[in-house]
């Protein structure tokens, strides 16, 4: 009996060493790569109301990650804004996805620039990680299924010729990549 009740309490011991010791589950902090579906993911307004991302599917989406403290960044923001208000920016919508760790510095940031699309600010890193945003600007071009067809990592003039011909490259079928500014 003794030797019963004594293996027993190793057994669980083990068992919960165990549970402790396993990697803990990366489906939420994963990368959702070019070619996959974009997860549920709740948005914090900055400038606006909180949304679902899944509030958003139904058409194309630019979602451009940056952070106030960013220089590239800031500088691409005036592009996305100017292609928001042009034709070619009534086909899909653009957001913007701060990662700054305080929402006053992203929300001066916001109000020194007049922006007028739609920012939230990253909660946890989940956007981050879930966009694979490593290094800022990020901007990922999703189809309006919420399929990630396109992934550019640097500033650009969004507004030039050949970002809006990038653009609508990407939400074109089939090709699917990554590219690097």
């Amino acid at each position: 009996m003794r030797t019963f009740t004594a293996l027993a309490v190793v057994t669980v011991a083990l068992a919960s060493v165990a549970a402790f010791a396993a990697p803990a589950a990366t489906t939420v902090d994963t990368e959702v790569k070019v070619g996959q579906l974009l997860r549920a993911a709740l948005l914090r307004g900055l400038n606006g109301p909180d949304r679902q991302l899944a509030q958003l599917r139904g058409r194309p989406l630019v979602i451009n990650v940056w952070a106030s403290w960013c220089g590239p960044c800031r500088a691409e923001m005036a592009s996305l804004e100017r292609v928001a208000w042009r034709e070619e920016g009534r086909q899909f919508a653009i957001i913007g996805i701060s990662t700054d760790d305080y929402r006053d510095q992203a929300l001066a940031w916001l109000k020194n620039s007049n922006a007028t699309i739609s920012h939230y600010l990253d909660q946890q890193l989940q956007m981050e990680h879930m966009l694979g945003a490593t290094r800022l600007p990020l901007t990922v071009i999703v189809d309006a299924s919420g399929r990630v067809r396109l992934k550019v990592y640097g500033a650009r003039e969004w507004d030039a010729p050949e970002s809006l011909a990038l653009v609508r490259s990407a939400l074109a079928e089939p090709p699917l990549h990554e590219q690097e500014k």
